[in-house]
């Protein structure tokens, strides 16, 4: 039997093509492929576009981050820019510092 491992359901919500949905959908992408490879889905959600999807899920302001599962859920505002504060909004900062410490002892 393999490994069960997470698999993080993720949906970003953004204005358009505007500097800060760019910003936080490349910041987004590289976190992702460094630490979630392989084990996330990514919706990308333009409210311009489909604005009855934000208000369904209620978003007020873009860029959004919306981490669908595992739950709970979180939502991360802002052009995603600040790393740390992406991994604890998606639950992985606390593993990481408990690997660290690990390989410092």
């Amino acid at each position: 039997m393999k490994n069960l491992r997470k698999t993080y359901v993720l949906k970003l919500y953004v204005a358009g093509n505007t500097p800060n949905s760019v910003r936080a959908l490349k910041v987004l992408k590289n976190v992702l492929e460094q630490e979630f490879q392989g084990v996330y889905a990514l919706k990308v959600i333009d409210v311009l576009k489909n604005p009855q999807l934000a208000e369904e899920d209620k978003i007020l302001a873009t860029p959004t981050l919306s981490k669908i599962l595992p739950p709970p859920v979180r939502k991360i505002i802002g052009d995603l820019s600040d790393r740390e504060r992406v991994l604890i909004g998606l639950d992985l900062l606390y593993e990481e510092l408990t690997e660290e410490e690990h390989f410092e002892q």
